[in-house]
């Protein structure tokens, strides 16, 4: 009990002194420390007087007022990211679960093979640039967004690690999301490259089938018999006259080398006539194939004669080829595919003239015209081919034998390149195996 009444005295004396004479109590604020008992209680400090409106009180009113505004303004910000950051992930989630469809699937898909017309991201017009420019557009806004959130935050929440772990996540999100565009627009991109490439090929070759059919159509439409064909028909020349004859309506080009082919059936007991004769201004007898009189078949070029050791004269089909080149005027001549005989100085240097006039059955002693009957080929005529080059013997071999239809670069045997006139007609042709028999 002594301690206790002992203390209980020092500190209502204490309370005592320190009221300062003339000094109102209640304006003054004691602080109350415990003491041990042995300490010697003259060494206590005096109590500090603090005003009511004091600057410190103030401060920390303000302090408190501004602590409690700035963590207001963390929840709005830190609720703004979270709803950006559930939008992005939203998107994202859209592209991953799109891609890992598309790769269970096998392939890409093409731009016509989308669900309802449109790509994976769902939210993408089907025109490719609409597409480039409605990604691009997006990847600005997202970006100004994510610049906006940054300048926000800044001035609260620079300082906090929250705050920099979301503008990281955002920042890692966006990126993700902005390569996943970049690599939608390569892919439209080769999409739309193929797709295109795919349109030309189709257009080539849609307009190449239109052609030729165009063309087909024309030759029908032209054609005034019977044989459209380019090898079943054959010129029939019944009489030896002056006025029938057939006309080839192409003309050749300057040559300087050539290959004529035929198909030939004599009915003339003497000889064969004039199977075809080519006529040019100033040179009748540019090139020329005849056989009258007594004279044996013979190759007029410019008017310089090569007798020719052919013997076609007996009623049967027989396939004649003539070969000449300017160079040294060297010739070779094949019946029924095989070499009957060559020889040189024909004409040498001297190049075939164009422009000229291609007459079959007849010998031209003016272009065109002047014919002589007792120069007429009488018999049949078929596949008369010329090629502006000489060919070899295998090739001639081989149309001779039937193994072979090789139509003439210069003059091919066409129904619509051939008019008869005067009374020679185009008949059917027997096939090239019965001539084969026939010779």
């Amino acid at each position: 009990m002594l301690p206790l009444l002992a203390a209980t005295t020092f500190l209502v004396l204490g309370a005592s002194f320190s009221a300062a004479p003339g000094q109102d109590a209640k304006a003054t604020r004691f602080i109350c420390t415990s003491i041990p008992l042995d300490a010697d209680p003259s060494c206590s400090a005096p109590p500090v007087p603090i005003q009511a409106g004091s600057p410190h009180e103030v401060d920390l009113r303000a302090t408190v007022m501004q602590l409690r505004e700035t963590i207001l303004q963390q929840k709005e910000t830190l609720s703004h990211q979270k709803e950006t950051v559930n939008e992005l992930t939203g998107k994202l989630s859209r592209c991953e679960s799109a891609q890992k469809e598309a790769k269970s699937k096998g392939s890409r898909r093409k731009p016509f093979d989308r669900p309802n017309g449109k790509d994976t991201m769902g939210d993408l017009p089907r025109d490719h640039s609409k597409v480039v420019d409605h990604l691009g557009r997006t990847i600005q806004s997202l970006k100004d967004r994510l610049g906006s959130l940054e300048q926000q935050a800044r001035p609260d929440l620079s300082n906090q690690a929250l705050s920099g772990d979301l503008r990281e996540q955002l920042q890692r999100k966006l990126g993700e999301l902005e390569s996943q565009l970049l690599n939608k627009v390569s892919e439209l991109e080769d999409e739309k490259y193929v797709l295109l490439n795919e349109t030309a090929a189709h257009r080539y070759k849609t307009e190449s089938v239109l052609n030729a059919l165009h063309e087909r159509v024309t030759e029908l439409e032209k054609g005034n018999t019977a044989f459209k064909a380019p090898d079943d028909f054959k010129v029939s020349l019944p009489l030896q006259t002056n006025y029938l004859y057939a006309k080839i309506k192409k003309s050749l080009p300057e040559m300087y080398a050539f290959t004529v082919c035929m198909w030939i059936r004599s009915r003339s007991s003497a000889g064969i006539g004039t199977p075809f004769s080519y006529a040019v201004a100033g040179q009748s007898n540019e090139i020329v194939f005849i056989e009258w009189g007594k004279n044996p078949i013979e190759l007029l070029i410019n008017d310089k004669v090569a007798p020719l050791p052919l013997t076609i004269n007996d009623g049967k089909w027989h396939h004649i080829c003539i070969t000449w080149t300017t160079r040294d005027g060297m010739w070779e001549a094949y019946e029924d595919g095989q070499l009957r005989g060559t020889g040189e100085n024909l004409a040498p240097w001297h190049p075939i003239k164009a422009g000229g006039v291609l007459i079959l059955g007849q010998e031209q002693d003016a272009v065109g015209g002047r014919f002589d009957a007792t120069q007429a080929f009488v018999g049949e005529l078929s596949h008369f081919n010329i090629w502006d080059h000489i060919l070899t013997a295998d090739v001639i071999r081989s149309i001779a034998n039937c193994s072979a239809n090789l139509a003439g670069n210069v003059i091919p045997w066409i129904d619509n390149n051939v008019d008869a006139f005067g009374g020679a007609n185009k008949l059917p042709l027997e096939t090239c195996q019965e001539r084969l028999v026939s010779s």
